[in-house]
């Protein structure tokens, strides 16, 4: 069994004496990206570019960081996949800036975007303040994937798992806009844990086991969410005070 240090390291899988290259990583990359754009296309023209009300500029900042970070991590498993590690790491660099200014562009958006959906659109001031529990929930998840992932570069096999959970925290937005998903309870979380699952799927397979990464991570993830959903759908008084208080 052969591996190579990175995003999408290249694993050989010998069964029954054929070995198997599996690109894994590299294929996730492509179907998150896909899964991106389909989502916010439904959406884009809209909210972006022919809003019928101008948007707050913020919002332009964080749909260029967050389609950059996806455009990142396709070109950085594609590097490992075709063995320019090099590059890939020269390439770090860049994704260690990105990813260290995205959560707080991604808090500073969500409070944007929150005080203007109760300005503009007439929305009910609970629902704008509640749903913050998603978008912070988003942020921390991702924060806490790829800080570890940056700790732990040096061990390929902790940090290419990190970072494709870190960037499957990152479409949930995509997921919501997603027409077909009518369940209120998983329209954020249902499809990130599906794609979150096709890795330790992957784990079974090749290695027979599941890494710690999934085993620890996971169950942690999961916490979060359900805890995100009950803010958002409960709106208990002690979060919207403090909602409130962020938003004033």
């Amino acid at each position: 069994m052969d591996a190579v240090n990175g995003w999408g390291g290249r694993r050989a899988v010998t069964v029954g004496g054929t070995a198997f290259n599996r690109p894994f990583y590299f294929l996730m990359s492509i179907l998150i990206a896909g899964l991106v754009v389909y989502g916010f296309s439904l959406t884009i023209g809209d909210n972006l570019f022919h809003p019928t009300v101008p948007r707050p500029r913020i919002l332009y900042l964080h749909a260029a960081a967050f389609f950059a970070w996806v455009a990142l991590f396709v070109t950085q498993t594609a590097l490992v996949q075709t063995r320019h590690t090099g590059w890939h790491r020269r390439l770090g660099v860049t994704g260690l800036a990105l990813g260290s200014v995205m959560p707080f562009i991604g808090i500073a958006t969500s409070l944007a975007m929150a005080r203007f959906n109760i300005l503009h659109e007439g929305r009910d001031a609970e629902l704008p303040a509640a749903f913050l529990a998603i978008p912070f929930n988003d942020m921390i998840a991702f924060t806490t994937a790829f800080a570890l992932a940056i700790r732990w570069r040096k061990k390929p096999e902790f940090h290419r798992r990190l970072m494709l959970v870190a960037s499957c925290c990152l479409t949930a937005a995509a997921f919501a806009r997603f027409p077909f998903i009518t369940i209120t309870e998983i329209r954020w979380y249902g499809g990130v844990d599906l794609l979150i699952l096709l890795g330790v799927l992957h784990d079974l397979v090749v290695n027979r086991k599941i890494h710690a990464i999934y085993a620890y991570g996971v169950p942690l993830l999961i916490l979060g969410q359900v805890a995100a959903m009950t803010l958002f759908l409960q709106r208990t008084p002690a979060w919207m005070t403090i909602t409130h208080w962020l938003l004033r």
